[in-house]
């Protein structure tokens, strides 16, 4: 495996040919550049997404040009403050042209989840996203080998078939 910084990473979803998929499997994240606006939403305070805009112009960009963004997001019910703060996050990338679904992290088999987020590009490249202890945005672990992208493949085909999509979750996540 190969680390790229987070630049780079930015750098490959800009080139992608076809279809760059997410998998996140934590509850939450703790980056430095979220924290002021999750602590908006926790105080019920209007947020104007300007912290948001760069990656939502790298999806804009990709959907411009034919390509597929998509994500799953496996959560945990009840809900946690975070989660319910992306699902307010996720109406901004879905204008931006990504799909999005939700997986109840007791939904799937939970012996062949995997433990680590990661991007895969084009079906023939694999990131796993670092973090710092600090909770900081590292880089990626990147990799070709045809063993782990196949494992990563049929994942998020597999969970993309169970989980539901943002709209439906969303009006029924709190029934």
């Amino acid at each position: 495996m190969e680390f790229l910084p987070g630049d780079a990473l930015d750098d490959l979803f800009r080139t992608f040919a076809r279809t760059a998929f997410h998998l996140e499997v934590q509850d939450s994240y703790h980056t430095p550049e979220e924290s002021g606006p999750f602590d908006l939403f926790l105080a019920g305070e209007p947020d104007d997404f300007a912290w948001h805009q760069p990656y939502l112009r790298l999806v804009r960009d990709a959907t411009a040009a034919g390509k597929g963004v998509a994500r799953v997001r496996v959560v945990t019910v009840p809900h946690v403050d975070y989660t319910r703060w992306g699902m307010t996050v996720a109406e901004h990338n879905i204008a931006a042209g990504e799909d999005i679904r939700w997986l109840p992290r007791h939904l799937p088999d939970t012996g062949t989840l995997p433990t680590d987020d990661f991007w895969l590009f084009d079906d023939e490249h694999v990131v796993f996203t670092i973090f710092e202890p600090s909770g900081r945005f590292a880089g990626g672990a990147s990799t070709t080998d045809p063993v782990i992208v196949d494992y990563c493949r049929t994942t998020r085909d597999r969970l993309w078939a169970q989980a539901t999509p943002h709209a439906d979750y969303r009006d029924h996540a709190d029934a």
